[in-house]
């Protein structure tokens, strides 16, 4: 089975220039904060969580390596 077509962006990892330092500093309530999963394995990605105002679960992702988003280890 082929994986789902996804959108995927490049999204900085790190810096004061990424989304989640801005969204931290802003005050932003996570669900789950900003934090790196899989560190140092094909699929390492930054990933938080947070609430749309109507309460929906917002997932973002950023990959270290987008060409390694199936990979498996």
């Amino acid at each position: 089975m082929e994986p789902p077509e996804l959108l995927v962006r490049d999204l900085p990892l790190k810096g004061k220039g990424n989304h989640a330092y801005r969204l931290v500093e802003g005050g932003v309530d996570f669900v789950i904060p900003p934090t790196v999963r899989f560190a140092g394995e094909p699929g390492e990605q930054a990933t938080m969580f947070l609430l749309d105002p109507a309460g929906n679960a917002l997932e973002f992702k950023a990959m270290a390596d987008p060409a390694k988003l199936f990979a498996k280890s």
